[in-house]
């Protein structure tokens, strides 16, 4: 731990005090490996972009929130002007200032500052801890966007992760009839379970080629390679399979042959755009279950046990630090 000042909220910023944010695999991969992908950690910093508070204080023409409010916190501010941002792909701005993104602080803190369009409120039917859940949330909701995931859709996600529990929450919700979850702990797939998965398969045992399985669309929410190929292989002619989860390696292959002569469309996700709107009400009508999938929680000190929390347990999916 360490004393750092209090920020100053600038212009059109708010000043949040946090009080919940969830831990991310991406939090775990700086954590251990100091790298995901091309986004190395070269000095200090403070994790954590998964994250709600209440807002302290206001910043100059800052008028969209009042002292009091709850919030939640989308991490990554872009810089409004650049041609991504001009075209609505804010997510793939190459000026975004993204919480726990080197370098970058994050929300393993306990005051924060961040442009009041970034904050969203947040109903009182929404504990503390989903509203920091708005986060993975939105990565499901732009998966199964990317996915074109419709009424009728068999979905494959590959990863029963915090991201692949909500994705497929998101599936059912936007009309999918089956998903079928894959993962190699047996403890992760029955959260999955009792979350509504129509099939859970432990890849451990039953190799995903041995399943027989046919999808519309793939999404890979595990960053694992192998995951990647078995996952596109039971994809049907026209389908989409869609990469979420990303490891530490910059590279990795694909069946580029199976891929091209099934006419089978591949892309990746960064993060989402215009999301959260969309994320706060599908939590607030109950189609999505966050509280479900929080499985601890620590205190700030104890951030360093929270982020190893995971890796020592895979029943312990979700570890809460609540400053």
């Amino acid at each position: 731990l360490e004393d750092v000042p209090v920020p100053e909220p600038g212009p059109n910023e708010v000043l949040v005090e946090i009080r919940a944010v969830g831990v991310c695999g991406s939090d775990v991969h700086y954590y251990e490996e100091g790298r995901i992908g091309s986004f190395v950690v070269e000095e200090p910093l403070i994790l954590g972009h998964e994250s709600m508070g209440t807002v302290v204080a206001l910043g100059e023409n800052a008028t969209r929130h009042e002292v009091g409010d709850r919030v939640t916190l989308e991490p990554g501010v872009p810089d409004g002007t650049c041609r991504e941002c001009r075209a609505g792909r804010y997510n793939l701005c190459p000026n975004v200032q993204f919480f726990a993104t080197p370098p970058i602080d994050g929300a393993f803190t306990n005051f924060v500052s961040i442009n009041e369009d970034f904050a969203f409120v947040l109903p009182d039917s929404l504990s503390d801890n989903a509203g920091a859940l708005m986060e993975p949330l939105s990565v499901g909701i732009w998966a199964c966007k990317k996915a074109g995931v419709t009424a009728g859709d068999h979905v494959l996600i590959t990863g029963a992760g915090p991201i692949g529990l909500v994705t497929m929450q998101v599936a059912f919700a936007q009309g999918a009839t089956e998903v079928t979850l894959t993962d190699v702990a047996d403890e992760r797939l029955q959260i999955g379970q009792r979350l509504g998965a129509t099939r859970t398969l432990n890849v451990a045992e039953e190799p995903l080629e041995e399943s027989g399985i046919e999808v519309d669309a793939l999404i890979e929410c595990s960053g694992n390679e192998r995951a990647l190929n078995d996952g596109i292989h039971r994809v049907m002619p026209a389908g989409v399979a869609v990469v979420v989860g990303m490891g530490p390696n910059e590279e990795t292959s694909a069946p580029l042959a199976f891929i091209q002569t099934r006419e089978i469309t591949l892309t990746g996700t960064f993060r989402y755009a215009n999301t959260y709107p969309t994320a706060i009400d599908l939590a607030a009508s109950g189609k999505v279950d966050l509280d479900a999938m929080v499985t601890s929680s620590y205190g700030l000190p104890q951030t360093e046990e929270a982020l190893q929390a995971s890796g020592k347990d895979p029943a312990n999916v979700k570890p809460m630090v609540i400053p």
